[in-house]
Formats: structure tokens, sequence, C-alpha cells
């Protein structure tokens, strides 16, 4: 007579497959169960933002409603560049620092109390420490600096 072919182990492995469907079952059937009673419309989904950029749950009042705005009027980037006063560019400084064998220096201007950059090529006149200069400003590649440099 010939033994089952039936062992412990397939026992057991075939007890956890009918348990794990079982579960999987009753999971299904609680699922549905909650979904149906809870049925959302669409309106209780909603969200609404109010006057002050937050997110509430009622429909913004209509009294409230901000002014309109023109597209043109929004400026996006750099805006134009106005035209500049030649008087405004013309300063007045002491030579703070100078380095002759450099070639450059730094002038101290009286009114806004800055520290342009002059370099010898600038130059009209020779200049040197604590002298007193009138100058024109120009923006260099590094900042702004002097050109025209006369003595006062």
């Amino acid at each position: 007579m010939a033994k089952s072919q039936e062992t412990w182990n397939k026992k057991e492995r075939e007890k956890k497959k009918q348990k794990s469907k079982q579960d999987k079952q009753e999971k299904k059937l609680e699922r549905k169960q909650n979904a149906a009673g809870e049925g959302k419309s669409l309106d209780d989904m909603m969200a609404y933002i109010d006057e002050n950029g937050n997110i509430t749950s009622t429909p913004p009042d209509p009294t409230k409603k901000r002014k309109v705005i023109n597209a043109e009027d929004i400026e996006v980037g750099v805006p134009k560049q106005r035209p500049v006063d030649p008087a405004d560019l013309i300063g007045k400084g002491v030579v703070s620092i100078f380095n002759e064998s450099k070639g450059y220096g730094f002038i101290q201007d009286t009114q806004s109390q800055e520290r342009v950059f002059v370099h010898i090529n600038a130059l009209t006149e020779a200049i040197k420490e604590n002298n007193k200069v009138t100058f024109e400003v120009e923006m260099g590649p590094k900042g702004p600096s002097a050109v025209n440099v006369k003595l006062a």
C-alpha cells in the first residue's frame, strides 16, 4: 500500500494560502462597506482661496473682490534705464590711495563718501595722494571707475 503524498509541510502551506485568501476577502468587504457610507460630493471636496491667500472650505465673498490689474502694468525683468543727467556724473573728491608703480588707485567722493577706482589711463593730469580732483564716473567691468580725472 502506498503512502499518502500529502506531507505536513504541504498541509501547512495550504492552510496559510487559505488564511490569506480569507483575510483578503474580509478586507475587500470592509473597504466596500466604508466607501458606500462615506461618499462625498464634489462640493464637499472643493477648497477655496480667500482674499489673504489662505485655503478655506467656504467660497469667496464677491463683495471683497480685488481690483483689476492690467498686464501691461506688470514689469518683468530689469526696468529700462532712465537717461542720466551729465551733471550728476561729474564728481569731486580726494585721492585716498594712488600707486604710481602699479598704475591705479582710489578716489573718495566728497558727496557720497564712496570710493571710486581710478586707473592711470583715465588721468588727464598727474595726481598724488590727498589731491582734490574732479572726475566722471563710468561703469567698468568690476564696478564704477573714474575717468577724465583732473586736479581741482
